[in-house]
């Protein structure tokens, strides 16, 4: 795995100019943000030599080269998901791949089920912590030491000190935002009415497909990481039969990306 990372990483360098600093991951209908991206180069994931490719709609499948500000940043148009048949390797790859481009931080977005009674559709969730609900792990297997220690501890997972400025930014825009526990599970389908229960109980405050393998691939490699969701819908609907669709998912996302991507691209702006 590590020869396909370097060998990729290797390919990728020798096409741009710029060695990123940071790394983003846009989620289902949050791809606006390379809107506000300098684009330098783009590479179709197919073209990208061991690169998985997306098969979920919503996501585009480009790895995208640029300025944001005065930071050279390098994007993921769409990510891969384990319910879409990926191993955790094939999942965290693209991560694995940006440290050997040279970044120093990820930022992650993604779009959640709410689980807070206190949430409603449309918020913005700063990611405090996660619980890893997967029946895997990409850290299985043994271990190589040049990407990262065996016991990596995950106190300070999602760094303190973004955390702490991205607040800051939210609230000199006048830009609402929650922080809380995201809880990471396989899907691909949407939880039972006990599941949100039962992920509730666990802590969790919202609920996801991604964002916890790469999370823990990233910060294995000793990788900054921020997080962030657009919850898309919650579990106290006010009808319990009404159906949560993927186009709905899509649209509430793509509606407050706007916020999203300013509170990123600020955040980058101080890193």
């Amino acid at each position: 795995m590590l020869e396909k990372i370097k060998n990729t990483a290797s390919f990728l360098l020798q096409k741009i100019e710029n060695k990123p600093e940071v790394g983003i991951i846009l989620g289902s209908g949050l791809g606006g943000l390379v809107n506000h991206i300098n684009i330098e180069k783009s590479f179709p994931y197919e073209k990208i030599p061991d690169f998985p490719t997306s098969t979920v709609e919503g996501h585009k499948g480009a790895l995208i080269f640029g300025k944001l500000g005065d930071k050279s940043v390098v994007a993921m148009q769409g990510r891969f998901h384990y319910y879409e048949g990926y191993s955790m390797d094939k999942v965290t790859f693209p991560v694995r791949v940006m440290k050997y481009l040279g970044i120093k931080t990820l930022i992650v977005s993604n779009a959640a089920g709410g689980l807070n009674p206190d949430y409603n559709v449309g918020d913005l969730m700063i990611i405090s912590d996660h619980i890893n609900f997967f029946p895997n792990n990409p850290l299985l297997g043994p271990n190589n030491n040049e990407l990262g220690t065996r016991f990596p501890d995950m106190s300070n997972t999602y760094n303190a000190n973004i955390r702490k400025q991205a607040k800051q930014i939210a609230a000199q825009n006048n830009i609402p935002v929650r922080e809380g526990v995201y809880i990471g599970s396989s899907g691909p389908m949407l939880e039972t009415p006990a599941e949100y229960k039962m992920f509730r109980i666990l802590g969790a405050d919202a609920t996801g497909m991604s964002t916890v393998p790469e999370v823990i691939a990233a910060h294995h490699m000793n990788i900054k990481c921020f997080g962030m969701s657009v919850i898309t819908n919650v579990s106290n609907k006010v009808d319990p039969n009404e159906e949560t669709t993927h186009e709905e998912v899509q649209n509430v996302a793509g509606d407050v990306e706007p916020k999203m991507s300013l509170l990123i691209t600020e955040i980058i702006r101080l890193l």
